[in-house]
């Protein structure tokens, strides 16, 4: 036991794809608390908190057992990433449900969303949907992706893009247009939902 103690995160998770069991325990003991006060600080529900630490380690271990983990010493990280993930979609499902009213009216215009400020969790939500958006952005041809930033990123006018590119303001719009329709493909074929709704 002192011995499996000893060895680094990678070395117990070599030894758990190799049929160990005890490793992929001393790797949960180890890593733990550092988890569950990520993921508590975010959910701030100790229940909720404790149900999406167990459907970590869960995608922890079937994404070691189907040889998924690549991150060689950076077992927390990669961890924390996959906690991170079921967190947001832990929000994104509560979203789609929309808002609950907490009285005997039907309408309580207080817990509509449409009244209430961007949460923490909200804020999650949105800037995961901003990366995803700018790692489709850069599977475009280069030129699309400089008319979708100078728009999107820098607020330029088309007539500015053209002139910025040399090109006629019919090439910059017609870039922006195919840029579109490249990205609907990309999200169609990736199957990717990206509402806060």
């Amino acid at each position: 036991m002192f011995k499996t103690n000893a060895l680094n995160d990678n070395e117990l998770v070599q030894q758990f794809i190799s049929g160990d069991q005890n490793s992929l325990e001393i790797l949960i003991h180890r890593h733990k608390s550092r988890v569950f006060s990520y993921i508590l600080l975010i959910v701030k529900n100790q229940e909720l908190a404790e149900d999406i630490f167990q459907e970590t380690f869960i995608k922890v271990i079937r994404s070691l057992k189907r040889g998924k983990y690549t991150e060689n010493g950076k077992f927390v990280s990669w961890v924390l990433r996959i906690s991170h993930n079921l967190i947001i979609d832990h929000f994104r499902k509560e979203k789609l449900k929309g808002t609950i009213s907490n009285d005997s009216s039907s309408v309580d215009i207080f817990n509509s969303q449409r009244f209430s400020e961007d949460t923490v969790e909200d804020q999650m939500v949105n800037d995961q949907i901003l990366n995803e958006v700018k790692e489709l952005i850069c599977e475009l041809p280069e030129d699309q992706q400089k008319v979708i930033y100078m728009r999107h990123y820098m607020n330029l006018s088309f007539k500015e893009i053209a002139e910025q590119t040399d090109v006629s303001i019919n090439t910059a719009l017609g870039r922006m247009r195919y840029a579109l329709i490249n990205l609907r493909k990309i999200i169609e074929q990736k199957k990717l939902t990206l509402t806060k709704i």
